[in-house]
């Protein structure tokens, strides 16, 4: 076992390692580190992702909680990049992204196109995974479902601060009918505590990333595409992220003007919504 630099992905399967062991075993972390031979604080640090087990650590710990070969090929191909600082995890595994968020202390976020997920309502979820064409039809209700879950870290007594810049080019993109982007809208009216819109004459050459920062962990940067999320905590890259939030704080609309610029896409005139409007464009 090395002590090291923990990630977002250590981090993750070292929380899975410590789930584990508390359904498939009765053993506290002292009893399991008595039964495996080990020092409590080695059971500590890998279940908390900042030390890497060996593989033969990973055999012990995986055998005691009753897991056969299969299951340990499966986690030791996880585990393998987990404490890289570039982690690419297929687009639709959303454990180590769903970990990152509910841990996170300072959330912020840039979009471009859509709206952010953790402001986005049931509705547009769903009619955004329908137009997107890569969610099979029957698991959409399961993907929604997960989305909207991981937005009650918005709703905790300890809730991470969150600063999402959404630029303007996001509310005009038709996502469902009309009352699933005026409850869109209303939905980001209501958290313009949290949102700052970019005017949709300013371009921002990004599609979109997020920055997780943490009380004794080092910050992570996230970008999502369709078929892939990564997951990056090289220092270079975390500068170059915080370098375009320097830059989206100077360009965005502040909280007043956010609202005003959200509002005119909620009381559209009349003619609008035969497309001539803001929201339809």
């Amino acid at each position: 076992m090395s002590v090291i630099t923990s990630t977002a992905c250590s981090r993750a399967l070292g929380d899975e390692l410590r789930r584990l062991r508390d359904t498939c075993t009765d053993l506290g972390g002292v009893h399991m580190a008595q039964r495996l031979g080990w020092h409590p604080s080695k059971v500590t640090n890998i279940e908390k992702g900042k030390a890497r087990a060996s593989e033969i650590d990973l055999v012990q710990f995986l055998t005691m909680c009753g897991k056969d070969i299969d299951f340990f090929e499966d986690f030791r191909r996880r585990y393998a990049t987990a404490f890289d600082e570039y982690v690419l995890q297929v687009s639709g595994n959303l454990r180590t992204l769903a970990f990152a968020e509910a841990t996170a202390k300072l959330i912020t976020s840039y979009d471009a196109l859509t709206v952010p997920g953790l402001v986005q309502t049931p509705e547009y979820a769903e009619a955004l995974y329908r137009v997107g064409g890569f969610v099979a039809e029957e698991r959409i209700p399961t993907a929604v479902q997960l989305r909207i879950e991981r937005q009650a870290i918005l709703a905790r007594h300890t809730r991470p601060t969150c600063l999402f810049y959404v630029h303007e080019l996001a509310l005009r993109q038709r996502v469902g009918d009309d009352r699933v982007m005026e409850d869109q809208y209303a939905r980001l009216m209501f958290n313009t505590d949290m949102v700052r819109i970019v005017p949709a004459d300013v371009v921002i050459p990004s599609s979109g990333c997020v920055l997780w920062e943490y009380e004794k962990s080092m910050p992570v940067a996230f970008s999502e595409t369709d078929l892939v999320n990564v997951f990056v905590q090289d220092p270079g890259a975390i500068a170059r992220t915080r370098l375009l939030f320097d830059h989206l704080e100077e360009v965005a609309l502040d909280a007043g003007q956010s609202r005003s610029k959200l509002a005119e896409y909620v009381s559209p005139p009349r003619e609008d919504f035969d497309g001539r409007g803001p929201r339809l464009a």
